[in-house]
This record gives structure tokens, sequence and C-alpha cells, in this order.
């Protein structure tokens, strides 16, 4: 067989010029070398020819570094394709305990933001409290009851209000060591003073065992409507004023009820107020204190003659005491004589003329 019959004669041209080629690119890649390798001092002239250098070095290394490229990223896309299958069985995995660990991260962000609503409670005027949590819930056909683990210790007395972060749940029934009771508002027993914010209407809630305590003894014309908010009145002295109880609503019965505001959340972390009467909030020692202002300069005084008059007499006061006069010695008491008694005239003789 010729020659020009070879299969690989075809081949001849294209190889020639791939020689060619690649001849060219290693003599420009060797004087950039040898361009680049200068030991002259750095001017600005040869700075500029090594620049040109580094410029036409770096692009013949990125294309000769292309194939590895395309190679390493064909791999890497083939490794990815037949190991699928595992891959997605390991990210399900990690998905589901990622799953376990978002729930825990929200049910401790609530519990925080609770925290700080809680902490961040105030009264006005301002008054004591004590942060406590429900350990128990006592509950029967009629009774709710709450258990708190702060009592005595902590100055928690019988009677003080308990408020959620939400409102007011109820007030302390009993106190012992380490132990509250908490009479909620739903109790049967409960009485609570309040008003409707909007009419400043006053009413008594009035718990009967169910969610929504009642309204009781309004007065006044339409004292209250569906939306009212209920506040704590403050009369008795039993609860401070303006501490949030709920919602006004009408019942299915006809009467009025309470939507609390301690059902927006579940009450397991309450503040005890340290509250016994309004007496506690102010200071008796200094409100009862009576001070007398000074008089106004150049104004008159009372019982003070005006200038250029003479001084009236005047009895001695509290103010002013007078000076005691010395007694001087008084006569014995003698009884006045009685004159001696005088006969009667005898009777003139009958026919007697006057005498003469």
């Amino acid at each position: 067989m010729s020659l020009r019959d070879n299969p690989l004669g075809e081949l001849k041209v294209p190889l020639t010029w791939t020689a060619a080629v690649a001849f060219v690119v290693a003599a420009v890649a060797g004087i950039a070398l040898l361009l680049s390798d200068r030991r002259e001092t750095f001017q600005a002239e040869a700075y500029g020819a090594r620049s040109v250098s580094d410029t036409v070095f770096a692009r013949v290394g990125d294309t000769l570094s292309a194939p590895g490229r395309w190679t390493g990223a064909g791999v890497v896309s083939i490794r990815g394709y037949f190991f699928a299958v595992s891959e997605n069985r390991r990210l399900k995995t990690e998905l589901k305990e990622m799953r376990q660990w978002r729930d825990v991260a929200i049910a401790l962000r609530d519990t925080n933001d609770r925290y700080r609503t809680l902490l961040g409670l105030r009264t006005d005027p301002p008054i004591p409290m004590v942060a406590a949590r429900v350990v128990t819930d006592s509950r029967g056909p009629f009774a709710n009851a709450r258990i708190a683990n702060a009592g005595r210790e902590k100055g928690v007395k019988v009677g003080n209000p308990v408020m959620s972060e939400s409102g007011l749940v109820g007030r302390v029934t009993g106190v012992t060591d380490g132990v509250s009771r908490v009479l909620l508002l739903t109790d049967i027993a409960s009485r609570t003073p309040v008003m409707v914010d909007r009419t400043n209407a006053r009413a008594i809630l009035t718990g009967d065992g169910g969610p929504n305590p009642r309204l009781e003894y309004m007065r006044g014309q339409a004292p209250v409507k569906t939306g009212d908010k209920v506040l704590t009145s403050g009369d008795g002295g039993v609860f401070p004023r303006g501490l949030p109880v709920g919602m006004a609503v009408k019942g299915l019965d006809g009467r009025w009820r309470v939507v609390l505001a301690s059902d927006r959340a579940a009450v397991d972390f309450v503040r005890i107020l340290l509250f016994d009467d309004f007496t506690q909030v102010a200071k008796q020692v200094e409100l009862n204190q009576i001070t007398v202002p000074p008089p106004t300069q150049g104004a008159p005084v009372v019982g003070m003659p005006p200038a250029g008059t003479a001084p009236a007499a005047t009895t001695p006061t509290a103010s002013a005491p007078a000076v005691a006069a010395t007694p001087r010695p008084r006569a014995a008491a003698v009884p006045p004589a009685k004159a001696p008694a005088r006969p009667a005239p005898p009777p003139a003789p009958a026919g007697a003329g006057a005498p003469r």
C-alpha cells in the first residue's frame, strides 16, 4: 500500500500545525521567563518590560491549565451523579436533626420573651414584686387555685395580688415557708372590684367556676359594651388600681362577662405584688407632718396693731403666756350682825283719839 493510500496520511498537516503552535508557545514562554529573571534594578522601564511578560505568561498558564480544570469539574459532576442517593439520605438525616433543634430554639425563644415581659412588668406607683413559678394546679368543679413556689421567706402575705405577663391572675389566700396558694379569678369564692376603662363604671368581678367570670352590681346608663377594657378599680385597698383584667363580652346567658387577659398564655410564671394597702405606698411619717410656712415679708401679723396706732389691750394667748399677778391676802369673811327684834306696839284702846 502506497503512502497516499495510508489512512493516517491526512493527519500529517494538522500535526504539523500543532507542533508549530506548540513551538511558538514554548518560545514565548521561554522569552518571558528570561525577561522576568533580569538582575537589574527595578526601574520604570525595566518593570514595564517585566509587566508585559507577566501578562503574557498569565494568559498562557491559564490556557494550559484549562483542560485540568475542566477535567476536575467533570469528575465532581460524575461523582455527584453516582453518589446522589447516599447524599440524599445523609441530607434527610441532617434535616431531621435540624428540625428538632429548631423546635428547641423556638421554645427557648418563647420562654425568653415571657421572662422579659414578666420582668418588665411595672406598676404606677411602683410596687415591689416577687417572681415565682406555678408548680401544681388544684382544680375542682368550682374551685380554681394554683400553688406557687414563693412563700413567707420572700415577704409574701395573704391578699397579695398575683399577675402573669398578660394580666391579673388572682390573689394569695394562703402562705407558708416556700409555698403560697393563689386563688384564681374564676374561683367561685373570688370577688374582685373592677372598673370599665372607657366609662369608669364600677363593678364586682365574680367567679362562677367557668372560664369567664361575671360583671355584677354595675350602675349607670349603658356602663359597658362589648370590647371594653376592664381594669382593677382599687376600691377597698385590696388591689392596686389599673391592673389589666380582661375584655368585656356579652355571655350566652345575657350577662356581661370578662375574657381574662391571663388566658392568652399558660399561667406557669407569675409575679406576686407585695401589696397590702395604699398606705404602704406613701411615707406616712412625712405625710402626717404639718409644716407652717413662714410669714410673708411685710405682711401684717394677726393680733398686732398697724403701725402708728396705740396697742390695744389684749388677753394673753397660748403663744404669749401672761405674767401671773401676786395674790393679795383676803380678809376673813364675817357674817353681818342681825339687828335685835323690836317688840310689837300694844294695840290702841277703842275710842281713843289720835295722839296729840
